[in-house]
């Protein structure tokens, strides 16, 4: 390539996978520019009550373990119970505190069991939190940008070409050249398709709507989620209505959303002749279920919606994109730096293929529980049965919550692949504090003068901590990649050339002798 490369990576796309993907390669020191085809990041869609989006343990913690967990955590309701964002759900309004549901079937706090969860540990990163789009989009936007993260609007990503060197990327007439191209942009990602990645999965069965009406009389529905003959929808007063009607997704985008044709829709899924007046906000959505056969083609890659697609239900897209972004940035990090080890950017597709399908499955059998048959209804009742014992419960919350999450990283330890607990240690400062500055972490609770000797090995690329914590799990040292994932750990005595191996797998060859 015979232009200058002055960006190491273009993110096409600056929703919050692209925005999170871009402070994850700042943190790394590389040059980042984001291009984003929309004029303006604000959408009444993003906003309550249907900008309401779950996180999952996985994401608090990427959060948590980025230093931005305080800035999206919403602020308590009026009433002290809990987050203004969360009273937009109706969900809230119910006796018992809800934990999750599947295919709209809800499992409850008060019945799961945490205690299966061993190498869990209390600490500001929990399971589950509700955020407004909006918000999200605004602080990592403003963080990325007090990063040093070049953010245009306005310019859509329309081709581009690659060579051994880098991209060059062609968006809005301009012409743009980087090391690497990352497509974060959206499930109709022209990144995808122009990248020539093999997209397939299941057809849509049904058309979703959301939408905000003003209702003749509004207290002659109930509150709550509501199956029926035809379909499903969830009304919450004074006028959102989410529903689903079985027509092979017919009507999602092929024609104007009108106020006659929503009234007509929701008369056919719940069976009333309630009249509606006034259609403020119309959207829909299908259960299509779709996933690139590859992450990666040469130096274009893909993450977030733009590498998978599947219908909203349980809220799991916006955490499996913020999941491969801090999969993906580490690795790409060292890559451009040259200091990765073999293979160390294939594990990306690796570890992140499998766990998005898992997440297309589990969506395809929330839509076969939701079907308007006898034997979905059959199925819906067992499914009822199994999620109020606390075994259904916590099983349920361990899947929507994403703390069974374990990659196969191989290693003899039951804790390598998990999440690293959020270990509280004698200074006070916890393990998600020490992840900050996108380095691997050696936490030696016994303080071992070999291992602080190996984690000199690799400067600046492994820090390393020796000291006791509050609750150490019974372990005695734990090695964690910058995602926060553990890829060695160790009961009693270390195995140092165990921990050498997995330092090597990792962080790539050490920089000392």
């Amino acid at each position: 390539m015979h232009n200058p490369i002055p960006y190491d990576v273009v993110i096409a796309g600056a929703g919050p996978v692209g925005l999170f993907l871009a402070c994850e390669l700042r943190l790394a020191r590389l040059s980042v520019l984001v291009l984003e085809q929309a004029q303006s990041p604000n959408s009444p869609l993003k906003r309550l009550p249907f900008g309401m989006r779950g996180l999952s343990a996985p994401t608090i913690e990427a959060f948590h373990r980025r230093g931005l967990l305080d800035a999206i955590a919403p602020p308590p309701a009026k009433d002290g119970s809990g987050a203004n964002t969360l009273a937009a759900a109706h969900w809230m309004q119910q006796p018992r505190r809800p934990g999750g549901h599947f295919a709209g079937i809800q499992f409850y706090l008060d019945a799961v069991d945490s205690s299966q969860w061993p190498y869990r540990l209390p600490g500001p990163a929990g399971t589950s939190m509700a955020v407004e789009m909006e918000q999200l989009e605004t602080m990592l936007a403003t963080r990325a940008t007090a990063m040093g993260v070049e953010i245009r609007r306005g310019l859509a990503v329309d081709g581009f070409d690659q060579s051994d060197e880098g991209v060059t990327i062609r968006a809005g007439g301009e012409t743009f050249h980087a090391r690497w191209l990352v497509g974060c942009d959206g499930g109709r990602s022209t990144v995808r398709k122009l990248g020539g990645f093999a997209f397939t999965g299941t057809d849509a069965e049904f058309t979703g709507y959301s939408v905000e009406v003003e209702l003749a009389d509004p207290d002659t529905l109930s509150p709550g989620r509501h199956y029926t003959p035809t379909g499903m929808y969830t009304y919450s007063r004074p006028g959102t209505i989410a529903m689903v009607e079985f027509d092979g997704a017919a009507f999602h985008r092929t024609e104007p959303i009108t106020l006659e044709h929503v009234q007509a829709v929701f008369r056919r899924v719940s069976g009333t002749d309630v009249t509606l007046t006034a259609l403020r906000l119309a959207t829909t959505w299908t259960d299509r279920a779709y996933q690139a056969s590859t992450y990666r083609n040469k130096r274009v890659l893909l993450a977030g919606d733009a590498a998978h697609i599947h219908s909203p239900l349980g809220g799991q897209g916006l955490n499996l994109g913020i999941g491969d972004a801090m999969n993906l940035g580490w690795k790409l990090a060292a890559t451009i730096r040259g200091d990765a080890p073999a293979g160390l950017l294939d594990s990306y597709f690796d570890e992140r293929h499998p766990v998005g399908a898992q997440i297309l499955d589990w969506s395809r059998a929330q839509v076969a529980l939701m079907r308007p048959s006898r034997s979905s209804r059959a199925l819906e009742a067992i499914i009822r049965d199994l999620i109020t014992t606390g075994d259904g419960a916590t099983y349920f919350a361990e899947r929507v919550w994403g703390v069974s999450l374990r990659h196969d990283l191989g290693g003899s330890h039951p804790l390598v692949g998990r999440s690293a607990p959020d270990f509280e240690l004698a200074d006070g400062v916890r393990l998600g504090e020490r992840l900050r500055n996108g380095q691997g972490l050696l936490l030696d609770f016994d303080a071992h003068p070999a291992l602080q000797a190996l984690a000199s090995r690799w400067n600046e690329r492994i820090s390393y901590v020796a000291g006791d914590a509050r609750e150490r799990l019974g372990l005695s040292a734990v090695l964690v990649r910058p995602d926060g994932f553990v890829t060695w750990a160790a009961d009693g005595e270390p195995d140092l050339e165990e921990a050498a191996r997995a330092a090597s797998r990792w962080f790539g060859e050490a920089a000392t002798l």
